[in-house]
């Protein structure tokens, strides 16, 4: 097996580095304290420009066609510097992965190019409502047809870039006499759709640059042919598109991670104690040697599911994987280096404690580590049934 990459493959990745490093490193913190919308939305619009809006997108419709692995490699190197901007580039690239795969040809041509060049400065994928968070099938949002147009009632919660997406894919229950989970549809709805509202943002404890709302559709009318996809068959593409999703945040959360250990590590060089470098204790370095020892694995499931996902295997077991041990992981590693930093860990001055946040809420979106679980055992028993 061959685990290097190509020469296109570290081209983007390097790129993606050098933004982050250059443009979003040097904000983060303020954007995470102060808030900056403009200079959020810019960098998210020079990231569209630099291909990485439509990863995975044909180039007939501005994408970059560059595939999932480097999907994985760009959302991690700009976690490192982002977290809020590499959860707006991972759902956004999922948006449009779903337009390419279930859209029609008219429907790709009409968003997909809006996506990929930046136009509209993000996607927003309409799927949780407070009743339906780990249990999606059991969303309340209809659709009913009337006439020449659909008209959308109901409420979509925790909606990553609400008030910054340019379009949504919608999922509404468009049969209820069908069996839970059955008569569930996909919709595109665009921004100034007569009757939909975007909720003022959360105030969430960490990820702050990334706007997270709530969106209403009160007597939401939308044409008939925004309708994706096949009629009653919407439940199904959101399993899916979940799956590829969970590569995103799993990506997300390695480059917290490895953000949070390449601080500690530099830290532990510098800092003396008892007359030597805390670099020199045992303990300590059994503690660097655990971490990145955990973060490498993840890596390595990542790359396998997103490698899967490139060829069109089967990955939904292998992303479940990777994300559930990545996130997990993760959130270790962050508490490991501010535990090596003492009490600087623990100050607003030192970039710690926001990574610790940042990465918190990576074991639970796109589906929380026990949903994780379920879905690998379900397709392990499954395998042998």
């Amino acid at each position: 097996m061959d685990l290097s990459l190509n020469e296109d493959q570290i081209l983007i990745q390097d790129m993606a580095r050098k933004f982050a490093e250059s443009e979003l490193a040097p904000v983060a913190e303020r954007l995470d304290q102060e808030g900056d919308r403009e200079r959020f939305l810019d960098n998210l619009k020079q990231l569209a420009e630099l291909g990485f809006m439509g990863l995975n997108i044909d180039a007939d419709y501005g994408g970059t066609e560059a595939g999932t692995v480097v999907f994985s490699l760009a959302v991690t190197e700009i976690a490192r510097a982002c977290a809020s901007t590499a959860v707006t580039v991972s759902v956004t690239n999922m948006v449009a992965e779903v337009i390419q795969a279930i859209g029609s040809e008219e429907q790709k041509q009409r968003y997909l190019p809006k996506i990929c060049s930046g136009e509209y400065p993000a996607g927003g994928f309409c799927l949780t409502e407070t009743t339906a968070g780990s249990d999606p099938s059991g969303m309340r949002t209809s659709a009913v047809l009337d006439g020449d147009e659909w008209v959308l009632n109901g409420a979509k919660q925790f909606i990553t870039s609400g008030e910054y997406a340019g379009v949504f894919v919608v999922w509404a229950v468009t049969d209820p006499s069908q069996p839970r989970g059955k008569g569930i549809s996909c919709f595109l709805v665009e921004r100034d759709a007569p009757g939909l509202t975007i909720s003022k943002a959360e105030k969430k404890m960490g990820q702050h640059a990334s706007a997270t709302n709530e969106v209403l559709f009160e007597n939401c009318r939308i044409p008939r042919d925004a309708l994706m996809g096949e009629l009653n068959q919407g439940f199904r593409i959101a399993v899916g598109e979940l799956a590829g999703g969970r590569i995103g945040i799993g990506s997300l959360a390695l480059g917290v991670g490895l953000a949070a250990m390449d601080y500690a590590r530099t830290y532990l060089t510098e800092r003396q104690q008892f007359g030597q470098p805390l670099s020199d204790f045992q303990g300590l370095q059994w503690m660097l040697a655990d971490a990145y020892t955990d973060l490498e694995a993840a890596r390595l499931l990542l790359m396998s599911a997103a490698d899967r996902k490139e060829k069109g295997l089967p990955f939904s077991k292998e992303a479940s994987m990777a994300k559930l041990f990545t996130s997990e992981k993760a959130n270790k590693a962050c508490y490991s280096a501010l535990q090596l930093l003492g009490g600087y860990g623990y100050i607003k001055e030192f970039p710690l404690e926001r990574y610790a946040r940042d990465v918190r809420i990576t074991s639970i979106y796109e589906g929380t580590s026990e949903i994780q679980r379920v879905i690998i055992a379900r397709e392990l028993l499954r395998e042998i049934s």
